[in-house]
């Protein structure tokens, strides 16, 4: 089989791992993680295989086995951006089906691109370290020596020790009762096999509590209570439905871990246990859509993965799908609409940034000799969505419905790429023996569709939940409007949002009316970082120098890079210098992902 991943340096073609055992120490004291790695392989080729390539990035590697026997081993120079390939040798080779145990001991570095070590101070309570993995996308080679690729799947063991309460990506084994301060082995399976990037780790002073009846929340102690309280009254519910769109659960528990606020997205999908921002625990349970999305990856992107990172939209567009269903489910249709509204805003702003022309606002991107982090925006996500729903459209949702089960267990525990996308649906539709159903899906331009820059046909959207934030933000282009609290006493969070956005995009407001907005409806004192982040940009593209130094501390606090990265863009127009100072204070508290993308937007 050929690689067709063109992030990944490993031989995949030739061997794939089948299973990854990792025994690990997580050593604060010295920041990095130490032990053994055994990747079990299978050879995929008829010639012996004599040579196995594995992706590495910054790794201090001791020593490697095959079959428990010594082996000859080259880490080839580092090349940015994909790393170090290391080779090892076979010296017996191996014939199609036979299988290899590679053992690998390793120790990360200081340039580890995947954990950030928080020190006690970074932490809400103060007392402990902290560290966690993000490895989306090709940071888990920083980790462990792996095929870091999302086209090979293999079922993972985890063996870690710490002197704090440890979670991972797979189910808890034997005693997990944390004991905070002692050395214990925290052991953990994942059956399901899942790629490199959603091997996941995080350990620190974690507290646990029940959310519903297969689901738990993990957080430092001080926030375990409203985390629970956030969480509670939907968990069960999304589950529920999301069950009835595709089919059942998959993976026995569905956990919620809450990262201190340094964590850079919004959420990561890792499989029974979703990291996700403390930005979501907003008082208000008016953020708790980013759980139905993270759970709507436990089919998408989990199960059914992208082969490769230029097939990003197969991920994020099916789950931005699956999580408006969700929501339009529990809220009503209107609210399908609506979330598309909002989303339509940020494809546009991703639209701008790139440029509508740019490779990387189609959906199939290439990504030859590209970090997918300097890819990675909200196009994957709503654009990805925008065609489904086109294709929902087309088809008739009754018919898409009846589709949706079947493509998620046509492809469950495998990866395809767009073309086999395109394979499954034809196959599905021209199958149901409809002559009309298949004239209407003959007539989709599938190259149009997956090759032209720019923003997709925008459809017609019920706009009943939107119409009272675009009069309001109507209001405020008359500069003689005199605003009340009452304006926005029924707006749920995300109609402030829009409302807030919808003003932003029209012409600046005096830094007077800036305030003025802020003041009447309260926006800087409300724990929802949505919505004050949204004001800032208001306040900043005003030019309200008095607001300036908020965005600062909102900068000091938070960590997720949906904010931090556009409030720097926005505060490096109007005061570099305090942009660059603010960088200069902060940039320990940033996830290196995150710290990487401020560099590269703020030019340092």
């Amino acid at each position: 089989m050929a690689t067709r991943d063109p992030s990944t340096l490993s031989n995949y073609g030739a061997w794939r791992t089948r299973h990854t055992t990792a025994n690990l120490k997580l050593d604060f004291e010295n920041k990095c993680l130490r032990g053994d790695v055994v990747l079990r392989l299978e050879s995929q080729t008829d010639k012996e295989s004599r040579e196995v390539i594995l992706d590495t990035r910054h790794l201090s590697i001791s020593s490697i086995t095959v079959d428990a026997a010594p082996s000859k081993w080259e880490l080839k120079e580092h090349t940015e951006p994909l790393g170090a390939p290391l080779h090892v040798s076979i010296p017996e080779g191996a014939a199609r089906g036979q299988f290899v145990d590679v053992t690998v001991n390793l120790e990360t570095t200081p340039k580890c691109t995947a954990i950030q070590w928080l020190t006690p101070a970074q932490t809400s309570n103060k007392k402990h370290p902290y560290m966690f993995s993000q490895c989306q996308a090709i940071n888990a080679r920083s980790i462990f020596p792996c095929q870091d690729t999302p086209d090979v799947k293999s079922t993972f063991t985890f063996n870690l020790t710490s002197t704090l309460p440890v979670v991972a990506s797979g189910v808890p084994v034997g005693d997990h009762n944390p004991t905070v301060g002692e050395e214990k082995l925290y052991k953990f399976e994942q059956k399901v096999p899942i790629p490199s990037y959603l091997f996941a780790v995080a350990s620190g002073d974690i507290a646990t509590a029940p959310i519903g009846p297969r689901s738990t929340v993990a957080t430092g102690p001080n926030e375990l209570q409203d985390c629970k309280w956030e969480l509670e009254r939907d968990m069960e519910k999304f589950m529920e439905i999301a069950e009835k769109l595709v089919f059942p659960y998959k993976w026995g528990e569905y956990n919620v871990l809450v990262l201190p606020p340094s964590f850079p997205y919004g959420g990561m999908e890792n499989p029974i246990y979703t990291f996700a921002t403390p930005t979501i625990i907003s008082g208000d349970r008016q953020n708790v859509d980013v759980i139905a999305h993270e759970l709507s990856h436990s089919w998408s992107g989990n199960l059914v993965s992208n082969a490769s990172w230029e097939h990003f939209w197969l991920n994020e567009g099916w789950t931005m799908y699956l999580e408006r269903r969700i929501q339009a489910a529990i809220h009503g249709d209107a609210e399908f609409d609506f979330s598309a509204l909002i989303g339509w805003k940020s494809l546009q702003d991703s639209v701008e940034l790139f440029g509508k022309d740019h490779e990387y606002t189609k959906l199939i991107i290439s990504h030859d000799n590209v970090d997918p982090e300097d890819v990675y925006s909200t196009i994957a996500y709503e654009k990805g969505f925008h065609f489904l729903y086109y294709l929902e459209r087309l088809v008739g949702r009754e018919n898409f419905d009846k589709f949706i089960p079947h493509y998620f267990s046509t492809w469950a525990e495998k990866s395809l790429d767009s073309w086999e996308f395109k394979a499954t649906f034809l196959d599905f539709f021209n199958g149901l023996g409809d002559e009309e159903i298949k004239a209407k899906v003959a007539t989709i331009d599938w190259n149009d569709k997956f090759y032209t820059p720019g923003l997709p046909p925008k459809p017609d959207f019920d706009t009943s939940l939107a119409d009272m934030c675009y009069a309001l933000a109507e209001k405020w282009k008359d500069s003689s409007f005199t605003p009340s609290p009452e304006d926005v006493e029924s707006f749920t969070g995300n109609q402030k949002l829009l409302f807030l956005e919808t003003v932003q995009q029209a012409e600046p407001l005096s830094p007077e009316r800036a305030q003025l907005l802020g003041e009447t409806y309260d926006i800087l004192s409300s724990k929802n970082v949505e919505l004050k982040a949204a004001f800032y940009h208001i306040a900043l593209k005003a030019n309200d120098k008095a607001t300036f130094q908020g965005v600062a501390e909102l900068l000091g606090q938070v960590g997720r890079m949906k904010f931090v990265r556009p409030l720097f863009r926005g505060l490096n127009k109007v005061d570099r210098q305090l942009a660059l100072d603010t960088f200069a204070k902060n940039k320990d508290f940033y996830h290196p992902i995150c710290r990487g993308m401020v560099e590269k937007d703020l030019g340092v």
